[in-house]
């Protein structure tokens, strides 16, 4: 079981909607960066180097462990397509930046179930992730921390002892923490609370942006926060700040629902119950109507509006309704309009259970 695996199929853990306050947070990440001390940073390394690194690397990662560890193998993004580098972007496993690289020297570890990605020599030499389903912050960090400790067993990592843990961006110096949760808050976006709310989270040192990080757009009402500092805060004061803001971000969301509900009940029911419609019924749909529709399933399905759709079954489509999902799924490239059609069929044989 290694990253072949997890290129086949649709469903990683962070989709199974099992953690804490689903019915709001999709999913938590805790990425920390991480260098070698002694080496150039990854824009400044050449062959030589960027062997001797992957080498060290490849090295340090534990074999035939269980738990958190279990199939974490390291793979060159040059022994992987251009198809399943965006697989893997898509699932949320690395970044775009990375996954443009054909590089023999950066790569990717994933464990067997992805709530474990390391990517190498994207910014910085090492990018420790961990994805949970729900709001786990907690339980995102000590994973985390628990790679980060296995692999400093053998890494010698550049740190100062004034500044923290030392990063190709100066923006990521300290504790080299990102922690992120992505959110749905469609009745948050419904009653234009939105722009308020940006403003309200980046007083407490947020930031919000779109389903995938820095420089997306929010589509279907997804969104991303994170922490913006990194430097002068402990990793402990990270998390609390994010999981205090994260809390009444989603109290604040169930309470808009609970009143557009009351208010506007036949309306939303309406508007619930034909976007299950269309989604169900529609021979060609675009990624971002789907996704608008989506919104409006899962947001009756945690109101009761619909009650034979689960939220796996949700996480799992936003992601099975990307271009390199669709085409992973046909065997073959596809035009916009094959991948609108077949968008249009998957989504129906996930909703009904029936194939199409």
């Amino acid at each position: 079981m290694g990253i072949t695996d997890i290129l086949n199929r649709t469903y990683v853990s962070w989709m199974d909607a099992a953690g804490p306050e689903s019915d709001i947070v999709i999913s938590t990440r805790v990425r920390l960066a991480r260098n070698l001390n002694q080496l150039p940073f990854p824009h400044l390394t050449d062959e030589a180097t960027g062997k001797q690194l992957m080498q060290k690397i490849r090295a340090a990662l534990p074999e035939n462990e269980e738990g958190i560890f279990r199939g974490l193998e390291l793979v060159s993004l040059s022994q992987l397509s251009p198809l399943d580098r965006t697989i893997l972007v898509e699932k949320h496993l690395i970044s775009p930046e990375h996954a443009e690289s054909n590089s023999p020297y950066r790569g990717v570890a994933v464990n067997y179930d992805g709530s474990v990605a390391i990517m190498v020599n994207e910014e910085d030499h090492l990018r420790i992730q961990c994805l949970l389903s729900g709001l786990q912050v907690n339980q995102a960090y000590k994973y985390a921390q628990t790679v980060d400790d296995k692999l400093e067993e053998s890494l010698d990592y550049a740190f100062d002892s004034r500044r923290g843990y030392l990063t190709a961006c100066p923006t990521n110096v300290g504790t080299g923490m990102r922690t992120s949760v992505m959110l749905h808050l469609p009745a948050t976006a419904m009653t234009n609370q939105i722009n308020s709310l940006i403003q309200n989270v980046t007083q407490f040192g947020l930031t919000v942006r779109g389903m995938y990080g820095e420089g997306t757009e929010a589509t279907g009402r997804f969104y991303q926060v994170s922490n913006q500092v990194t430097l002068g805060q402990t990793e402990e004061d990270i998390i609390n700040n994010l999981w205090t803001v994260v809390i009444q971000i989603v109290e604040q969301e169930r309470y808009l629902r609970n009143g557009l509900l009351k208010e506007m009940k036949f309306q939303l029911e309406d508007r619930i119950l034909r976007s299950y419609g269309l989604l169900t019924n529609a021979r060609m749909i675009t990624s971002n109507e789907a996704l608008g529709l989506l919104s409006d399933v899962r947001m009756g399905m945690d109101l009761g509006i619909i009650t034979w759709v689960n939220r796996q079954v949700l996480n799992e489509l936003i992601v099975a309704i990307k271009p390199a999902h669709l085409q992973k799924a046909a065997g073959k490239e596809m035009d916009p309009v094959e991948r609108d059609l077949k968008r249009a069929e998957i989504i129906k044989e996930k909703l009904t259970g029936k194939k199409q």
